[in-house]
């Protein structure tokens, strides 16, 4: 049985480099296009193959590792809502994916599966180089789950002063807060959390396409505020869009979703990437 049912009539010639993406609801990620032009840059014969729970791959996750592995797959990115979920089913995490305790990228090997976690320093380099000169005594970071945890712990690595978590789950919020350690805290009152930041993290799914709306009440933001989201479709979400109207200094999710690929490719393939050239592909796939 093929991974994804959209490919269950796929060519009988396998591909030389086979990846893909699971996750629910992903159908416009352009994740694909990124791996597929810059292995075709690079002289190598890449498919990268969308397994959406949302619109045809069959079974649960542990049957979905299954059969990609078996199919042959050099590897698999892991999106919302496996990030976690996907851990017990792993032989082996990298020492972010350990820390972080959320996988976004899983290498076959020798019959192994290794879990990575790249989202890790994509955020950190999409903040260094997007609003290099952010305030960092108070971030607040909305979302403890898999994209949270990664976030948490870049910002903590990038020696943010104070990290306030909030989840709507406040169990989560205060489980992650732990893990970062005594810099960090989680918070369940918004308005006061967004009075003392500089600095306020989407790391939800609010946002999205599917998932329209704020995770922050637009009338939370001050033009003192950066504000970031890691939400890119759309790419200018409504709490970027609420910010930038109130004068906040905004980072979209794109430089995220770009050198965590930067970063899968490599682990994939075992060759650099180019990032200009895979930001250059993930512009050309048009307007939101």
């Amino acid at each position: 049985m093929s991974v994804a049912k959209a490919h269950d009539s796929a060519d009988s010639a396998p591909a030389a480099l086979r990846m893909g993406l699971v996750g629910n609801g992903i159908a416009r990620s352009r994740t694909p296009a990124m791996h597929e032009a810059e292995a075709a840059a690079q002289g190598l014969n890449c498919r990268y193959d969308l397994l959406d729970t949302d619109a045809g791959t069959l079974g649960p996750l542990p049957e979905i590792l299954d059969r990609a592995e078996a199919a042959g797959y050099a590897g698999l990115n892991v999106t919302f809502p496996y990030k976690q979920a996907v851990i017990p089913h792993l032989h082996q995490l990298s020492d972010a994916a350990r820390r972080i305790g959320a996988v976004n990228t899983i290498v076959f090997r020798d019959g192994r599966r290794y879990g990575h976690n790249t989202d890790f320093w994509g955020f950190s380099e999409s903040l260094r180089r997007g609003l290099p000169d952010a305030a960092m005594g108070t971030v607040l970071l909305v979302g403890a789950g898999g994209a949270g945890a990664a976030l948490a712990h870049a910002l903590a690595d990038m020696e943010v002063g104070r990290l306030l978590i909030a989840d709507t789950r406040e169990e989560a919020a205060a489980e992650l807060a732990g893990s970062v350690g005594a810099r960090a805290g989680a918070v369940s009152d918004l308005t006061d959390a967004a009075r003392h930041a500089d600095g306020i993290v989407n790391a939800t799914p609010v946002g999205m396409a599917k998932l329209p709306g704020t995770p922050v009440e637009p009338d939370l933001l001050e033009a003192r505020h950066w504000v970031a989201d890691i939400v890119y479709f759309p790419l200018e979400t409504a709490l970027l869009r609420e910010a930038r109207a109130r004068g906040c200094r905004t980072l979209s999710g794109e430089g995220m979703a770009l050198f965590q690929a930067v970063r899968a490719f490599e682990l994939f393939t075992g060759r650099p990437a180019d990032p200009d050239r895979m930001r250059e592909t993930f512009r050309r796939l048009g307007a939101d």
